[in-house]
């Protein structure tokens, strides 16, 4: 039986709760809103003269006959070919994760069970490598781009994208492999396994939840990216991102900004089942990595 000492005082747990619920509030708030305002059109949405409209639906109801349109979706994903920038989207992260995990997990497990000095200065470089701006790196590879007519496609973007992402990639699967006694390693050597079997069959199933967490944040980093994607794919290979820029409209053409409502909506619902179905690999992947041995 807990002490008196040990029990939560009444009026703290209520505050813990509340704070939590209205946290969950403000945090689910601008996705439930823009998911609602999605099915009106913009006099309603955007409505300044009377803003309970985007609840009711006023203007969209006699336009439609009903208070709900799935318009902007038509005409984002039929009219607007937004499915091709999913496409895209998803080329470029399938790629950019593969390359990603693949350099950083034998690179980290390298680095991690190297007892050379020089190991602690390569990690320095691609921390600093990592804290640059990425638009630096981006401007550095414009004019080759150009001269061998590399601008605009797919490969290219893939290629920059895994070099900003490659340094975080690789402090944290080393930081996992850190984790992983070496005795592992050797017991697996004993037992007749080669380094690369060993880090094959032993390592790598033990620290798959970090495997799981460093890709899945390799993964957002392509698919939230605009400054590169906007900068060195063509508009026929836009990804979702710049496709959704592109929706708004730009000084010299008109756009729709409900077209662009609906597709953030179709390309935020993903993220939020990926996190769902990982998050189990997510928290213990980060829980591996905060703690030694």
């Amino acid at each position: 039986m807990a002490s008196k000492a040990q029990r939560t005082p009444t009026g703290l747990k209520i505050a813990a709760n509340l704070f939590v619920v209205v946290w969950l509030i403000l945090a689910a708030f601008p996705f439930l809103w823009t998911f609602w305002g999605s099915f009106k059109v913009e006099l309603d949405f955007f409505s300044i003269a009377d803003w309970t409209n985007a609840l009711t639906g006023k203007n969209t109801e006699a336009t439609y006959g009903r208070p709900f349109t799935g318009a902007g979706y038509h005409g984002a994903w039929v009219q607007e070919e937004f499915w091709r920038a999913v496409i895209n989207t998803f080329i470029v992260c399938f790629f950019v994760v593969l390359t990603s995990l693949t350099i950083g997990t034998l690179g980290g497990y390298a680095l991690s069970r190297s007892g050379f000095r020089y190991t602690f200065w390569l990690l320095i470089i691609a921390l600093i490598f990592r804290a640059m701006p990425p638009i630096t790196l981006v401007a550095g590879y414009l004019l080759p781009f150009f001269e061998w007519n590399l601008w605009g496609i797919l490969p290219t973007t893939i290629i920059v994208l895994v070099a900003i992402n490659q340094p975080f990639t690789l402090w944290m699967l080393h930081s996992f492999f850190q984790n992983i006694p070496k005795e592992l390693d050797e017991s697996a050597k004993v037992d007749g396994c080669t380094q690369f079997q060993a880090f094959r069959h032993v390592i790598v199933p033990v620290m798959w939840p970090g495997v799981i967490t460093t890709g899945l944040f390799s993964f957002l980093l392509a698919y939230n990216d605009f400054a590169v994607t906007s900068m060195l794919l063509s508009e026929s290979n836009r990804t979702m991102v710049p496709e959704i820029a592109a929706f708004l409209g730009t000084t010299y053409t008109e756009g729709n900004v409900m077209f662009a409502v609906a597709a953030v909506v179709s390309a935020t619902a993903p993220l939020f089942v990926l996190v769902m179905f990982f998050q189990r690999q997510i928290v213990s992947g980060l829980t591996a990595g905060a703690v030694k041995g």
